[in-house]
């Protein structure tokens, strides 16, 4: 009876974890930390910012709203005076 070769072991997975790879590693862990503290603050500025530029548009939205009834009163004192 022949034996089937059997499949690799995880011993490419305990090698990744020899001691001579965990400070590279943690080098690495530590870089992405810092890319993704990085991201995390610029996007809480852009969320500043966005709430910001929304308080703006809501102001503008009255503005346009004030603007639309006043021209609306206008011309619809114009067409009854006109009538």
């Amino acid at each position: 009876m022949s034996q089937l070769p059997r499949p690799p072991t995880n011993a490419s997975s305990r090698l990744s974890t020899l001691p001579s790879q965990k400070p590279r590693q943690l080098s690495h862990l530590h870089a992405q930390l810092a890319q993704l503290t990085a991201n995390v603050t610029d996007l809480e500025n852009l969320l500043r910012m966005t709430a910001v530029q929304a308080e703006s548009m809501r102001g503008l939205g009255g503005y346009a709203g004030a603007m639309f009834m006043a021209a609306s009163k206008i011309l619809g004192e114009e067409t009854v005076s006109g009538g």
